[in-house]
């Protein structure tokens, strides 16, 4: 029985991969799953335990690490756009606590003579480069985030790279694309509205979309983040040389693609609920990303995603509209 823990565990992604585990296990194993956040949906599985608790509570997660679980995955984070407009609440949330955390984790490795050493798998972020940026990034591509959020991810990165390099932890960092199409309600990511823009009209409710429609973004859907999770778990990081963050691949498309491939599944009764609302903060923490990744080290390492965007839509119909 592999001992797993999700921190985040209430969002979208880990509550996705919770699932994973409990129907498929990791490498042929099944998992005893523990899930932390500060709030959850109304019902979990009884195959699962919860725990209410903030990150930021020392006392809770000196008990999480204590039950030494196997494999973390680590999704807790305050959004981007929240982390842009409150400087004090991204800093504690996404460097302070997971600071904190992964002390927490070397305590109990010092304890067990240095034989307990976690696979811990870090959700970063896209984020975590800024321009000027060449059309297509490459793999060795330099971060220089342009804001907080990105820059808090970086920090993260660096941690697990450092834990991992003194043997606390055996870590990697995955620097995630957008995420679309995400179920559920909008959220304080700047990124909101590319999930958005065709959730809202598929369950007949108006969307806004605060950018131009010529704006370009990288984009894979839950199907395809939860695949990354559960392969990197189990990844031989040997293979990594030292260099534990990796870009997932994605696809890149237009807001006008997407809207297109709104049109053909749900024709233009859907399409005219999309409303524009131009917001300049968003459009200024989204006009910093990159637009397009070539990630043959991902591929490389058995990391996949969709190809075209209208797999994405059909993704979401079969996973959250059936």
């Amino acid at each position: 029985m592999i001992k797993t823990l999700i921190t985040g565990g209430g969002g979208m992604i880990g509550q996705k991969i919770a699932q994973e585990l409990e129907t498929r296990g990791l490498d042929g194993q099944p998992c005893q799953i523990t899930l932390v956040d500060i709030q959850f949906p109304p019902v979990i599985s009884s195959g699962q335990t919860a725990v209410t608790a903030s990150m930021e509570d020392a006392e809770a997660v000196t008990r999480l690490a204590a039950d030494r679980p196997d494999v973390i995955f680590h999704l807790a984070a305050v959004v981007s756009g929240h982390a842009e407009k409150e400087f004090d609440v991204g800093w504690s949330a996404n460097v302070d606590a997971m600071r904190f955390f992964l002390e927490a984790l070397r305590q109990e490795h010092l304890k067990s003579g240095g034989t307990y050493r976690p696979r811990v798998v870090f959700a970063s972020s896209a984020a975590v480069y800024g321009g000027p940026l060449p059309a297509v990034i490459p793999d060795d591509f330099h971060t220089a985030p342009q804001s907080s959020y990105g820059v808090q991810k970086v920090i993260g990165e660096q941690m697990v790279t450092d834990f991992s390099r003194k043997g606390f932890i055996d870590g990697l960092s995955l620097r995630l694309p957008t995420i679309c199409v995400r179920p559920g309600k909008p959220n304080a990511a700047a990124s909101s509205a590319f999930s958005g823009i065709i959730r809202e009209p598929l369950n007949g409710e108006t969307a806004v979309l605060p950018f131009p429609e010529s704006t370009r973004h990288m984009l894979a859907s839950p199907r395809s983040a939860v695949g990354w999770f559960t392969h990197a778990a189990t990844l031989d990081t040997t293979r990594l040389d030292g260099l534990r963050a990796i870009m997932m691949p994605s696809l890149t498309c237009s807001i006008a693609e997407q809207i297109e491939a709104l049109r053909q599944v749900a024709g233009d009764k859907a399409v005219a609920l999309i409303k524009r609302q131009d917001d300049p903060d968003v459009v200024s923490i989204v006009g910093g990303w990159p637009q397009e990744f070539d990630t043959p080290r991902a591929h490389a390492l058995g990391f996949r995603s969709e190809t075209r965007f209208s797999d994405i839509v059909t993704a979401y119909i079969e996973d959250e509209l059936s």
